[in-house]
């Protein structure tokens, strides 16, 4: 497993960064307003909850992006990396990794685009005031019906879940692929189900792990002692999380 996948109660991992700023470089709020363009125009929301005529608006912009496309592209950093980079480091990579792969922009010019830019821009002065803007007013409507109303993972479903309130479960020992929804730092661990969830949710994609159709999700209690080492936790310490139905088991 890689190790971002599994950092739950790690010590000195890093130094707490205090920054309270959401942006703290211009570039920043830039990549985040594409990733949020990317999500809103997504290929996959004539499917998705809310009901979204996709193929109505009119974008250049024809594939599948999601929340879990951006943290499978972070999970497949080298694990260095991953913690060598900064926040929105990480996002420009997987963003534009994912665009030379569906075939918008080539590598070279990608490469070239970069060398420009750095030649232009100190890190004093760099502005974005140059960079194409927005207008097209039917992707502007896209994009703000989709900020107001997102796109649900919930699914009515009949399905009964396999387990209740109540029950001891353990979270299996699933190797995780690309890409997984699953703390590494709870696997094989016992826990308690405190709540199952109504209806049934879906994820975006199909994952190796079993992820995809969708499934019951359940709130688990986890004793503290039973995860970390018994002198870093408090006797009274309980840690809850919300787990696919497929990553557990009865115990």
């Amino acid at each position: 497993m890689k190790l971002q996948h599994n950092i739950g109660g790690i010590e000195n991992l890093d130094p707490i960064n205090f920054e309270t700023r959401v942006f703290v470089e211009p570039w920043e709020e830039r990549i985040f307003g594409i990733h949020t363009a990317m999500m809103a125009l997504s290929n996959h929301l004539g499917d998705s909850l809310p009901d979204y005529k996709i193929d109505q608006v009119p974008t250049e912009f024809k594939s599948f992006w999601t929340w879990g496309h951006l943290r499978m592209g972070a999970e497949s950093l080298n694990p260095f990396e991953y913690f060598r980079l900064r926040y929105y480091e990480k996002w420009l990579g997987g963003i534009s990794g994912f665009f030379v792969e569906e075939g918008y922009i080539t590598q070279a010019e990608l490469d070239e685009r970069t060398s420009q830019y750095l030649a232009e821009y100190s890190q004093a002065d760099a502005t974005l005031a140059d960079l194409p803007k927005g207008g097209n007013m039917g992707i502007d409507e896209q994009v703000m019906k989709y900020l107001e109303e997102g796109d649900s993972p919930l699914r009515p479903s009949d399905m009964t879940p396999k387990f209740s309130a109540g029950d001891r479960v353990k979270v299996k020992n699933v190797q995780p692929g690309d890409h997984t929804r699953l703390p590494g730092h709870l696997r094989g661990k016992a826990a308690e189900v405190v709540k199952v969830y109504e209806d049934a949710f879906t994820y975006f994609f199909p994952t190796a792990d079993g992820l995809g159709s969708p499934m019951p999700v359940y709130s688990l209690a986890f004793q503290a002692k039973d995860i970390w080492l018994e002198d870093l936790t408090d006797p009274n310490m309980v840690y809850y999380n919300d787990i696919f139905e497929v990553y557990i088991e009865a115990l």
